[in-house]
């Protein structure tokens, strides 16, 4: 497989340093991306990037990915417009190991020359000086050059100003590139394209430094087709982790991708070759409303990041919410799974003493949770065969509901009509 082709097909490649092709075409190279540690786990931000090491393997390169132990205690200025708050080395410790048990999902770590690598760039600057550094670093680029960067100029020019210690930022991650390029024989570092300035910068001072040559890659920074911003919803991040971000919410945000998004995710964050692809294009476009691209990313990115079982159960939940799954299904989630599910649906709580002793569903829906704003709205709903509980139909307006009704000893699912849902919660 060529490295650089695959990247251009699937619309993923931006910026290329003239002769990157050329070496990648002479045999195996080694290249790295940095990922940022400010928290413990990747999210879908994270995976075009990953994508892009996974590709880099499977075209016969060793990937390294190095996690920026010693570069988030600085903080990179790139597209932001403020300064981050710096995290305590206790912390970034915690944060690099969830990373690192993620990217062990997706890169091979044990497959002979081409294995990956994960290097921490913490391990090198630790005992590296000040006064070393802006010895053996700082002398070799100018401070017009470092001027000349947007990611310097955006911020300078802008109304909070930029400290020295973001301003050094590219040269400490010029000096990852050095460190590795002299080190492990890293001839290429890659990114997202905001990161242009930062890997170049990396390319002169080894040029400057030692007379070396190094190379350069950029990836397209991901965007959704309607101008918001890729990754995020109502409720922040999309996280690759589990506790963060439940595998039914992650399956449900490649569900929900626009059909324009889909055609151009598809190709960037699955492993399908082009000829799969363009038969579940043709597909789509035959038949939109059945969602086929939608439902092959989504099955696809969830099995990687979760697994078959995660994605089983989220294609379970969806049923259950939008379909005919019964209630029984809630018996194989755990009380974090039932919540996760039920996120964003009204919760209401009872005594579970009430329930042991019996409750009149009208009481139930009205008076000890507010389902329903009075128990006449109440009774006229059940009447009319459009209140459930546990997706059976309320029979009559006198039926008691007791502890036997729990779900896992703990839940009641009320509805009102077929899409209204109510979680309430015995305690």
């Amino acid at each position: 497989m060529n490295f650089v082709e695959e990247l251009r097909w699937r619309g993923i490649l931006h910026d290329i340093m003239p002769g990157t092709e050329e070496l990648l075409n002479k045999g195996m190279v080694s290249g790295y991306i940095g990922f940022d540690p400010t928290a413990d786990s990747l999210h879908v931000g994270s995976l075009a990037q990953i994508m892009t090491l996974i590709h880099f393997q499977l075209a016969g390169h060793k990937p390294f990915a190095l996690v920026g132990g010693a570069t988030g205690m600085v903080g990179d200025p790139s597209g932001k417009s403020a300064e981050r708050n710096l995290l305590s080395e206790e912390a970034l410790q915690h944060n690099l190991a969830g990373i690192k048990g993620q990217l062990e999902k997706f890169l091979n770590f044990d497959c002979g020359a081409n294995s990956a690598q994960m290097v921490n760039n913490y391990d090198w600057f630790k005992e590296f000086t000040f006064l070393n550094f802006i010895r053996d670093v700082g002398k070799h680029i100018t401070v017009n050059y470092m001027m000349a960067k947007d990611s310097v100029k955006n911020r300078i020019n802008g109304d909070t100003g930029m400290s020295f210690t973001e301003f050094t930022y590219q040269l400490v991650q010029g000096y990852d590139f050095y460190y590795l390029w002299k080190n492990h024989n890293c001839a290429l570092q890659m990114g997202g394209s905001d990161q242009w300035g930062n890997i170049v910068t990396g390319t002169e001072l080894i040029r400057r430094k030692d007379a070396g040559e190094a190379f350069a890659l950029t990836t397209q920074l991901i965007k959704k087709s309607d101008g918001s911003k890729f990754g995020k919803t109502e409720g922040g991040n999309i996280w690759l982790d589990a506790e963060k971000t439940s595998p039914y919410k992650f399956y449900q945000f490649w569900l929900n991708t626009s059909d324009v998004d889909a055609k151009t995710y598809i190709r960037i964050f699955t492993l399908f070759n082009k000829e799969t692809i363009e038969g579940l294009e043709a597909e789509q476009d035959a038949a939109p409303h059945l969602r086929t691209l939608q439902k092959a990313l989504a099955k696809d990115i969830t099995i990687r990041v979760h697994g078959e079982a995660e994605y089983e159960k989220a294609i379970k939940s969806s049923e259950f919410l939008f379909g005919n799954t019964g209630i029984e299904f809630l018996n194989e989630l755990s009380d974090a799974e039932v919540l996760a599910l039920f996120d964003g649906v009204p919760n209401h709580t009872v005594k579970l003493a009430n329930l042991e002793e019996g409750i009149n569903i009208a009481d139930l829906l009205a008076v000890h949770t507010t389902v329903f704003a009075s128990k006449g709205e109440a009774k006229k709903m059940i009447q009319a065969g459009g209140a459930s509980i546990n997706k059976a139909k309320i029979a009559t307006v006198d039926d008691i509901y007791t502890t036997d009704t729990l779900i896992n000893g703990k839940y009641l699912v009320a509805q009102k009509g077929k899409k209204n849902y109510f979680l309430i919660i015995a305690e």
